[in-house]
């Protein structure tokens, strides 16, 4: 699963380890996250992460 980083700040969203703060399980690829998750260090939205 791909790995994305978030433009604002810097944040790697990786499936391997999930977002356990934001009750996310490991194994979840960033499609399959909520729409209203946000990154977890700068608060900016789905929209603001690109593919690593």
């Amino acid at each position: 699963m791909e790995r994305y980083v978030c433009n604002i700040c810097g944040y790697v969203y990786d499936p391997a380890e999930g977002d356990p703060d934001a009750g996310i399980r490991k194994g979840v690829s960033f499609e399959n996250l909520p729409e209203d998750w946000v990154c977890p260090v700068c608060g900016a939205g789905k929209d603001e992460f690109s593919p690593e």
